[in-house]
């Protein structure tokens, strides 16, 4: 193919350009914002997850097992600053038992490697500070520089030819002979394929391809999330995680790569796109977060940012797995959507990458 028109330059968008140009396509990726990775990817937890929450067979287990084995490789061939750091996902009740022991099975059924299950006291020798009646030890979970991944992924696509046109609004897209013509700031333009990779504007960029049935574009549940940073020394060398909660994984501690500690992040479904953190929201942060760390001082928590997930189902909804339409879904030929991309995305982006690939040329 001559030209693949990528739209969207976040982790997975950037990781589909460089999968295509490795395979020797010209590649040209659409952002409309001026740099790289400002939308989800800049508001993540920055987490390598194991891959233990999704259900056997689904997208999100897959692509997030050999998604984070990918990254780990990656990162460690380009440089990309990461560690293993390791997770506990805690009991912190004897009703939250059943939640891990759950998961736990789950991750073997996903062929997560080294998961194993602790009583309190196992725990507590790891991390003194915790307190818990159980865990789950995830060893293979770590954490990444996103963006450091990012100014990578555009380095291969630059080396390879592609390149990336910031300032590049996509506002509507039609099949023309064969191939697909796009207006770019109202340019039309013509390209062989396409990837929508828009993010929270997936849904949007759907809608504008001529004559898609509405009924194929899903709809946008946005999920805000908060997240608070810690003053002071860090009370923990691994990455903290309750039990899941709906619509998310709980407020859970995480370390940046220099140790520092935040929380995050919590729920709040919203209408619109919202990034101010609500500094009333650290009583509620506190309180959930003393329940596996009692010891956490008083006005330590400071807030730091929040981010905003692209989810497909909304409250009191099972939670939708990635959604891929291609041209087996769709109808149309060259043309791929990405919906739903929310966590563990960032972990699965390479391999998600690989699948979008092959169901383009496919």
């Amino acid at each position: 193919m001559n030209d693949i028109l990528i739209i969207g330059a976040g982790v997975v968008g950037l990781a589909v350009a460089r999968a295509l140009a490795l395979r020797g396509h010209a590649v040209v990726v659409a952002e409309a914002e001026g740099a790289i990775g400002t939308g989800v990817s800049a508001r993540s937890s920055e987490v390598i997850h194991g891959g233990m929450y999704y259900p056997a067979g689904s997208l999100r287990a897959r692509h997030c097992v050999e998604g984070a084995r990918r990254l780990y490789a990656y990162c460690a061939s380009h440089g990309v600053p990461h560690r293993a750091c390791g997770k506990l996902i805690v009991a912190t009740r004897a009703g939250e038992e059943a939640a891990i022991a759950a998961i736990h099975a789950r991750g073997l059924a996903n062929g997560v490697a080294g998961l194993a299950l602790l009583d309190g006291a196992e725990a507590c020798a790891l991390e003194p500070a915790l307190s818990c009646v159980s865990a789950l030890h995830a060893p293979g979970t770590g954490i990444v520089d996103s963006h450091a991944l990012m100014l990578a992924l555009q380095g291969d696509i630059e080396d390879r030819g592609g390149a990336i046109a910031f300032h590049s609004r996509v506002t509507r897209l039609a099949p023309v002979d064969g191939s697909w013509r796009a207006w770019v700031n109202g340019d039309a333009l013509a390209f062989d394929a396409v990837v929508n990779a828009a993010g929270l504007g997936a849904q949007a960029v759907a809608a504008s391809v001529a004559d898609y049935p509405d009924a194929r574009v899903p709809r946008r549940i946005l999920a805000k999330g908060s997240y608070f940073g810690c003053l002071g020394r860090p009370a923990f060398s691994r990455l903290i995680y309750p039990a899941p909660v709906e619509g998310g994984l709980g407020i859970h501690l995480t370390l940046d790569l220099a140790g520092r500690m935040r929380f995050g992040p919590d729920v709040e479904w919203v209408e619109a796109e919202d990034y101010a953190v609500d500094s009333s929201r650290a009583d509620a942060f506190a309180q959930a977060i003393r329940r596996y760390w009692p010891a956490l001082p008083d006005g330590v928590l400071t807030p730091d940012y929040a981010g905003i997930r692209p989810k497909l189902t909304g409250p009191g909804e099972l939670a939708a797995d990635f959604r891929i339409d291609g041209p087996a879904e769709h109808r149309l030929a060259r043309l791929v959507h990405l919906f739903g991309i929310e966590s563990p995305g960032l972990t699965s982006s390479l391999s998600l990458a690989e699948e979008v690939a092959d169901r383009l040329l496919a």
